[in-house]
C-alpha cells in the first residue's frame, strides 16, 4: 500500500523562509533528544518530508549540530524549521510551520529516556530510546550500503 503524497507550503513566524514539501503519512513525531529541546525551546514536532524547496535562502540560517546533522532556522525571527541529515536522507520538518497542525497525528517519540519528567503526551505512541532509534537508523542505512 502506498501512502498518498501532498505538496504543503510553510513558513517561519515572520514570513521570510517559505518552503513547499512533499508529505506522505501526516504524521508527527516527537524528538525529546538534549539538542531538540535546546534548540526548539520544547519538545520537537516533527512530519518526515521529501523534496523542500525554499523560495529564498537569504533568511535560512543552517546550523551543523553533529557529524550527521543540520538545523534550519530563520535569522530574522528564530523560528525553528527543520532537521535534516547531511546525506540527504531524512528531513524532518517542524510541524508548526505549516498551516494547519491539527491535520496531523502524534504517533511517534523518540529519545523517550531523555524526556524530561515535567511533560508528557497523552496519546498512545511508539516509544523509542535514543539507543533503540539510533539502532534502527544505522541497520536500515547498513541495508541501503
Amino acid at each position: 500500500m502506498t501512502t498518498e503524497t501532498t505538496r504543503e507550503q510553510g513558513q517561519c513566524l515572520c514570513g521570510a523562509v517559505r518552503f513547499q514539501a512533499q508529505i506522505g503519512a501526516r504524521e508527527i513525531g516527537a524528538c525529546h533528544c538534549s539538542m531538540c529541546r535546546r534548540w526548539s525551546g520544547g519538545v520537537f514536532l516533527a512530519v518526515e518530508c521529501e523534496g523542500v524547496s525554499f523560495a529564498d535562502e537569504k533568511a535560512l540560517g543552517v546550523y551543523s549540530s553533529s557529524e550527521w546533522g543540520e538545523r534550519c532556522f530563520c535569522t530574522s525571527c528564530g523560528s525553528t524549521l527543520l532537521w535534516r541529515s547531511k546525506d540527504g536522507a531524512h528531513t524532518a520538518v517542524s510541524v508548526q510551520a505549516f498551516e494547519n497542525p491539527s491535520d496531523f497525528r502524534l504517533v511517534s517519540q523518540i529519545f523517550i529516556d531523555e524526556k524530561p519528567d515535567c511533560y508528557s503526551f497523552t496519546q498512545a505512541t511508539k516509544n523509542m530510546t535514543g539507543a533503540e532509534f539510533i539502532a534502527m537508523v544505522t541497520s536500515a542505512e547498513q541495508k541501503h550500503d
